[in-house]
């Protein structure tokens, strides 16, 4: 059920210029959080991720015309039909204009078809599937944070130049999983390294000790998790108790969150090596976005993890991009988000491509030791500073109709 949660900005006092008035539909700009809020990835998302909105729609403060905007949400359950069903009710009953998040790649891609065409814009800012902007590329669809190919090339370039040749895989058997995996894959055989093998296991799966000690006998340099959320932690937990790093392996979670970090304690975590595009401690903007986010309602102090705060950069981008062109309509919006290039507060030097994606860098972290953390939520060493233009897809290789 979609659950709506006040009206954010200020009341229209005034009249806008006509034109810009009339393409506000509604004259309010409705942005959905669609997520997971119950299932693996709540705590990465979930009611973290509507707060962010929340927080992306008060700083917007009606983008100096005195624009509405309203924050609504759902929770897709990791299932496309349902995912698929909320955003045909938001588009056609609704009012919905934009939608923001989506983790969860077979979700993702099939909004992604749906909207394709319509006024609704999607802002894929935790649909990992790099198809979004390959193959599948949308003129409705921009893509924030990670996506396959940055998490599986960039992770395994970093792995490898620290000396990881050999690599075996713990994959979640879905799109998400096999996409980093086959990234993954590709850029280590090509650069000389091997996979020696690949296990599979379903989404949501409790007991990982079968693939780990498959992972284990391979006597592979590098145990690569191609797996997320609630998964990861149960393989870093249990790889734990297995002693796999401390026989020498090194584990590495090519999708994994601040908040998975604080789950499983520095303790169990220690020593991981992990991707991310944004990590609260950074500098004083980061920072700042992330005391004032421990302080929202039922946060209770959790630091924000990168798809959250990815939510928070592309719903104030949406909004700013509506301000500019006064419309909601996404033929009119994304075109005026992708002529941005410059600083974002939280992500660093941006630029959006005409495939969509958002290019900016990303970031090798070691997970501290206990004794090495100095205050709550200190967690990531920084090993290595991946530019903007070498973190994502050459734009000539996605296979994107919309790159002339």
């Amino acid at each position: 059920m979609t659950i709506t949660k006040g009206l954010l900005g200020l009341a229209a006092a005034c009249l806008l210029c006509g034109t810009a008035n009339a393409e506000i539909s509604g004259n309010v700009v409705r942005v959905g959080v669609l997520n997971d809020i119950s299932g693996i990835f709540q705590d990465t998302n979930g009611m973290g991720s509507v707060e962010a909105a929340r927080m992306a729609a008060e700083d917007f403060a009606g983008g100096g015309k005195n624009l509405k905007v309203e924050i609504v949400y759902a929770d897709h359950q990791n299932k496309a039909d349902v995912g698929n069903a909320i955003a045909r009710r938001w588009l056609d009953n609704e009012g919905v204009d934009a939608i923001v998040d989506v983790p969860n790649s077979a979700v993702g891609l099939s909004i992604n078809t749906l909207l394709r065409g319509t006024k609704m814009t999607f802002l894929a800012s935790s649909t990992a599937s790099s198809d979004l902007t390959g193959k599948a590329c949308s003129p409705n669809t921009i893509q924030w944070v990670n996506d396959t190919w940055a998490t599986g090339n960039t992770t395994a370039a970093a792995m490898m130049q620290r000396g990881g040749k050999d690599w075996y895989f713990i994959t979640v058997d879905y799109a998400l999983g096999k996409g980093i995996e086959a990234e993954a894959a590709k850029y280590i055989e090509a650069h000389g390294g091997k996979v020696l093998g690949s296990a599979k296991h379903p989404l949501g799966t409790s007991d990982f000790a079968s693939f780990l000690l498959q992972a284990q006998s391979s006597k592979a340099g590098v145990i690569g998790l191609a797996n997320a959320g609630g998964d990861t932690i149960n393989s870093v937990k249990q790889a734990a108790e297995f002693g796999i790093q401390q026989s020498g392996q090194k584990l590495v979670a090519f999708l994994l969150f601040i908040n998975d970090i604080h789950g499983m304690g520095l303790k169990v975590a220690q020593g991981l090596q992990l991707m991310e595009a944004f990590y609260w401690d950074t500098n004083d903007d980061t920072r700042a976005f992330a005391k004032r986010f421990a302080q929202r309602p039922g946060m209770n102090g959790k630091m924000p993890s990168g798809n959250q705060a990815g939510v928070y950069a592309s719903t104030l981008a949406y909004l700013n991009a509506v301000a500019a062109t006064g419309s909601d309509d996404a033929k009119d919006v994304v075109p005026q988000m992708k002529k941005f290039s410059g600083k974002d507060r939280l992500f660093g030097d941006v630029t959006i491509r005409q495939d969509g994606r958002v290019v900016h860098p990303m970031y090798l972290f070691e997970v501290k030791k206990p004794e090495e953390s100095k205050y709550p939520y200190d967690y990531y060493r920084l090993v290595s500073t991946i530019a903007a233009d070498k973190a994502f897809r050459p734009i000539a290789e996605g296979g994107c109709e919309l790159v002339k």
